[in-house]
């Protein structure tokens, strides 16, 4: 497919009219499957890219993080919004500077620099932020295999257990703050639909509003998932849960590239054999389950992870100091036109 001549069709009109996008844009490239390379014939396209701040944003009262299309699956990051990502090695943002050079649709020449310098923003974090993704994907699988096998107070059990990982990340942010506390546990149930379920005690003082929230809504994401298990389509799910096995993997192989090699490599030309397969369903049993070759493999995927994160030279942390003269450099063009 030609997609630098997909963007230029009417509905892609958003990328260069909309006021910060146009020649604003820095970069713009694949993402999801066809940017893994493990499209098939019911992959949707999605598009990813990142654009120049406003001078308003920078010295004014205006703010941007992003601009989403939902129907053509596009999302461009402002430039300080995709930096912050970046340092946290998420995933999601990595893939965009790893990509093939045909699978960049536009690339300005800070671009350019942008991939050129992505090992700025390379350290110790890929082993938190995609082993954390990972847990999400093996989290997903268990979740929905579960959901279908287990009896309701052994499922409530699973979901308890996914919800305490869920907060995993949560917890680490705030480390050390006595903020206060929430307790989860089981007891007998209040609702009559069930025999037993999950109750919390929390108590907490001076925290933010915004972060509480986000506590709350974590643990509503994994409770809603489990919601959506008793109705599920099988056929489709199996479809779904075979994608989730995928890109459990390719994250695990994009980060032992990344902390063995310091490389993004995005485009998996070279394993897309595997993710395929992964994809295809064969490694699902008739039952609904994973075969014992693919948690083979996801042992073996692991303990790679696992001494890669031991070995590595990347650092615990980027250089915030070369980090911080490239974002100036590109934000005094912004508001000024000039580089300095």
């Amino acid at each position: 497919m030609d997609f630098k001549t997909l963007i230029q069709t009417p509905e892609y009109d958003f990328i260069r009219t909309h006021n910060r996008l146009g020649n604003r844009i820095m970069l713009l490239g694949l993402g999801g499957s066809y940017a893994y390379g493990t499209n098939n014939e019911n992959s949707d396209i999605d598009i990813r890219g990142v654009t120049l701040p406003l001078p308003s944003d920078l010295i004014g009262l205006t703010e941007f993080e992003q601009y989403e299309d939902g129907r053509t699956d596009t999302v461009i990051y402002g430039f300080n919004k995709l930096v912050k990502l970046l340092l946290e090695c998420n995933p999601n943002t990595c893939e965009m500077l790893g990509l093939d050079e045909e699978q960049y649709l536009i690339k300005s020449g800070f671009g350019q620099e942008l991939i050129e310098n992505r090992s700025l923003f390379l350290s110790k974090r890929a082993i938190k932020s995609f082993g954390g993704y990972a847990d999400a994907q093996l989290r997903r699988l268990q979740n929905a295999i579960a959901g279908d096998t287990l009896p309701q107070s052994d499922r409530e059990k699973h979901i308890l257990k996914s919800v305490r990982n869920a907060l995993d990340d949560f917890n680490r942010r705030y480390a050390g703050k006595d903020c206060g506390s929430i307790r989860l546990y089981i007891d007998q149930a209040v609702h009559p639909e069930f025999d037993t379920e999950i109750f919390v005690d929390a108590a907490y003082q001076h925290f933010p509003l915004r972060d509480y929230t986000d506590l709350w809504g974590t643990m509503r994401t994994v409770v809603r998932e489990y919601d959506k298990i008793g109705k599920r389509n099988k056929k489709k799910d199996d479809n779904h849960l075979n994608k989730h096995a995928m890109h459990l993997i390719r994250l695990f192989m994009m980060a032992i590239d990344i902390l063995e090699k310091g490389e993004i490599i995005t485009h998996r030309k070279d394993d897309v054999h595997i993710l395929a397969a992964i994809r295809r369903g064969d490694y699902m049993l008739a039952d609904g389950t994973f075969s014992p070759e693919f948690y083979e493999m996801l042992e073996e995927y692991e303990r790679r992870l696992d001494e890669a994160a031991e070995r590595t030279a990347l650092p615990d942390n980027p250089d915030m100091e070369k980090v911080e003269k490239f974002v100036e450099r590109i934000n005094r063009y912004a508001v000024t036109g000039e580089l300095g």
